[in-house]
């Protein structure tokens, strides 16, 4: 299966009951909210997706089973999962321990931010890196978090093979022009993952399947946020 592929859930009212239900699952627990909030990149987007809210054993346990079955459907093969500091490091650990519960045991490792200088030393926590690595983060706003991780995986003489992501939010990324100024570019973060650097992309939903949550319930509470989910998607999104 190839990247395009992985990266679940399809344009036009045919996207997938898990992607359905993980949207489902995040706006009951209040991580996808509808509004008006600013984004790394200045926008003003009318849904927010904090995984940091994910916040205690249930919902932790529960992203956990999305993310694996996610990557089982995906058919991305990998050797061990790397957890990127800060969020990938409980996201990884929690899709670890999910994979094992389901029979697939693998080794996970995880970064720290600043090296340290006693004991064992060094940056890296947990199982050697080795093999086919995959990478578990929640979102990927501009591919800055997946290259550090890439270039640590590559020096411990590992392979970055794939990620795994909550929710592509389907955007254009943004990178600095020539003057200075922050501008628009015709692909997505994830798009640059998969095409410049190489990866695979597995994400549980998209933005497309949000607009799909949100068209199946019209005439609801959610109904009124549609317009404005789709004229952001139609300003700032990617084929």
């Amino acid at each position: 299966m190839d990247a395009g592929t992985a990266a679940a859930g399809a344009e036009g009212g045919h996207s997938g009951a898990l992607a359905q239900d993980f949207v489902q699952f995040c706006v009951d627990s209040g991580v996808l909210r509808f509004g008006e909030f600013k984004t790394k990149a200045g926008r003003l987007s009318p849904y927010f997706f904090n995984a940091g809210l994910f916040d205690d054993g249930a919902k932790l346990g529960r992203l956990a089973q999305f993310y694996a079955k996610a990557l089982i459907d995906s058919g991305i093969e990998f050797d061990m999962i790397f957890g990127p500091a800060y969020k990938g490091i409980p996201l990884g650990a929690a899709v670890a321990i999910e994979l094992a519960r389901l029979g697939r045991n693998v080794p996970f490792a995880y970064n720290r931010k600043e090296a340290k200088d006693h004991g064992e030393g060094g940056t890296l926590v947990g199982a050697p890196l080795q093999g086919l690595v995959l990478i578990v983060d929640d979102v990927m706003s501009a591919g800055t978090a997946a290259r550090e991780s890439i270039a640590l995986i590559k020096a411990a003489g590992a392979v970055p093979h794939a990620v795994a992501i909550a929710l592509d939010r389907q955007e254009k990324a943004t990178e600095t022009g020539p003057d200075g100024q922050m501008r628009d570019v015709e692909h997505s973060a994830v798009q640059y993952v998969q095409h410049q650097l190489g990866l695979q992309v597995c994400a549980i939903a998209r933005l497309a399947d949000l607009l799909h949550y949100l068209t199946d319930h019209a005439g609801g509470e959610l109904s009124a946020h549609f317009e404005r989910v789709l004229a952001y998607r139609q300003r700032y999104g990617v084929a």
